[in-house]
């Protein structure tokens, strides 16, 4: 069974935070002003435009506390990470549960936010938002299809996404829990106590800025491990900006991903909505949906009883 946080209410408060990178205040502002445009209230954390001089925004026992307070405070009814990065890992072990367990909200970002949304699920049953943080809000991004399907799933709308045919999609129908994230944190999680669950789901893998080589190696991991044997559904999303070694891999990024679940008979869609550009649908992990992939396209469904 999973547990479903309560969606908001106008008035309700997000907070805002920074688990991980550093995020500048000015950066988040759109964001603030976006949010208190959708009748919500905003809360800022430490970590928001600290005083870090690194790459983090702030120290491990900094963002520890920060979060840990988001978590806790019973006023804050959603926490949105204002950016991904890397550093949520580096603390995850640290935080205390027990009061979120009690009172679930939603947890809302992507990147390095894979690891919350996986420990979460996999350790407490407890669905999460893998969708836009508040860089996506910037630059005229709050007004967009993406950015607003967060609105739609903090208000409590049911997610129906499509999607464009492509010409390596393996037709069928598949139904389950919505799990999945970064491929870089998926693989860096395995064997730890945030290890995804993956059986009987359907799950979703997106990343950036990947050499062609090691999204071969980080998948090879994630079959070596069991994570692609029982999917009920697979959904590659955008792999954006990825490089290549001056002796070229000789794939593409589809040939790999291709090559790599060609031996299972579970349906397989690519180039899915979900990534780190702006083509960035909010998805509802741990949440029962429907995939659908047919010649004409697409569609991804949230199921409800």
């Amino acid at each position: 069974m999973i547990t479903i946080p309560p969606y908001l209410k106008k008035g309700d408060t997000i907070g805002l935070v920074c688990p991980a990178g550093f995020m500048a205040a000015e950066k988040v502002q759109i964001c603030q002003d976006t949010l208190a445009a959708w009748g919500y209230r905003t809360k800022t954390g430490a970590t928001i435009g600290g005083t870090s001089q690194n790459y983090f925004s702030g120290t491990d026992e900094e963002r520890l506390n920060d979060l840990q307070q988001m978590l806790d405070d019973p006023e804050i009814k959603a926490v949105l990470c204002a950016r991904g990065g890397y550093g949520t890992g580096r603390i995850i072990d640290r935080l205390n549960f027990k009061k979120f367990r009690k009172h679930p909200k939603w947890i809302i970002g992507y990147s390095d936010v894979t690891v919350l949304h996986s420990h979460l699920y996999s350790n407490y049953g407890i669905a999460s938002l893998h969708s836009p943080m508040a860089g996506a809000f910037n630059d005229g991004g709050n007004t967009n299809e993406f950015v607003l399907s967060l609105k739609r799933a903090l208000e409590g709308g049911e997610a129906k996404y499509t999607a464009a045919p492509h010409a390596m999609n393996r037709y069928g129908k598949a139904s389950g829990p919505l799990v999945g994230g970064n491929l870089a944190l998926l693989a860096h999680l395995t064997g730890t106590g945030s290890d995804i669950k993956t059986k009987g789901r359907i799950l979703f893998i997106e990343d950036v800025g990947e050499q062609l080589y090691n999204i071969d190696r980080m998948m090879h991991q994630l079959k070596r491990s069991g994570k692609l044997d029982k999917l009920a559904g697979l959904i590659f999303g955008g792999f954006t900006e990825t490089k290549d070694t001056e002796r070229p891999f000789g794939k593409t990024v589809e040939d790999i991903l291709q090559d790599i679940v060609k031996e299972y008979d579970y349906p397989v869609c690519f180039d899915f909505p979900v990534s780190h550009t702006d083509r960035n649908y909010a998805l509802k992990t741990g949440v029962d949906h429907q995939l659908r992939v047919s010649p004409k396209g697409v569609k991804l469904e949230e199921l409800r009883t």
